[in-house]
């Protein structure tokens, strides 16, 4: 019985590894797609929403047969409640690279403004930090996660930053507000991405250490 458990919680470890870079992949491709103006590569992102939805109900319906038919208890029971909550961030990330697709579907048909902050910067931090999340999942990695729970505050000063500059450029430019308006919701879901990075980071800490540290401020912590 207990072998059993294991390799089907193997297996799904498996799946939730695949699903996460099925998303890593989209996120990239997504804000590549804005940057190079791409219509067909967002297209593509697009149609791959289905793909990740579909994965995450087969998790969510594998959790629910394990804890069923096995009732675990302890790391096993923590590791089924942090891969029900992993699973969900990551159809939201799927969701937020289609919403920067739409995005970039929008620009393409527009006059090119130029970008009027380093998206490709704040992506590059994005996609580490939900990389990393996934790799301290994969290796129980507790400092990696805290890592990645302290990178949350860089992604938000740059989107602070990414305000600030549309704000001056909106006020020299008002004909290009639409325009503008879409590359800041480009920036706003890439934050959203990170917010995600974040939650599955500490739902790490919480498989690992039996520790509960969402809405617990960084400084408040004590780290390994």
């Amino acid at each position: 019985m207990a072998q059993h458990l294991q390799r089907e919680i193997g297996k799904l470890k498996k799946d939730l590894l695949t699903m996460g870079a099925v998303v890593e992949d989209m996120v990239y491709l997504a804000t590549k797609s804005v940057v190079q103006r791409d219509t067909r590569m967002a297209q593509e992102i697009i149609a791959r929403d289905l793909e990740v939805d579909e994965m995450e109900v087969s998790i969510e319906e594998e959790c629910l047969k394990i804890l069923a038919l096995h009732q675990p208890v302890a790391i096993d029971l923590r590791f089924i409640i942090a891969v029900l909550k992993i699973n969900s961030d990551l159809e939201r990330v799927g969701d937020l690279a289609v919403n920067i697709a739409e995005r970039s579907l929008f620009l393409s048909g527009q006059e090119d403004i130029g970008l009027a902050f380093n998206i490709t910067a704040m992506a590059e931090k994005v996609e580490k930090m939900l990389t990393r999340s996934i790799d301290s999942l994969v290796n129980l990695d507790v400092p990696m996660a805290y890592q990645v729970r302290t990178e949350d505050d860089e992604v938000d000063a740059l989107n602070r930053e990414m305000y600030e500059k549309v704000k001056e450029v909106l006020g020299s430019h008002p004909e290009s507000a639409n325009c503008l308006l879409h590359l800041l919701s480009v920036g706003r879901h890439l934050e959203r991405v990170a917010d995600h990075a974040t939650n599955i980071a500490e739902d790490v800490i919480y498989l690992v250490d039996a520790e509960i540290v969402r809405h617990t401020p960084e400084d408040f912590i004590e780290k390994p």
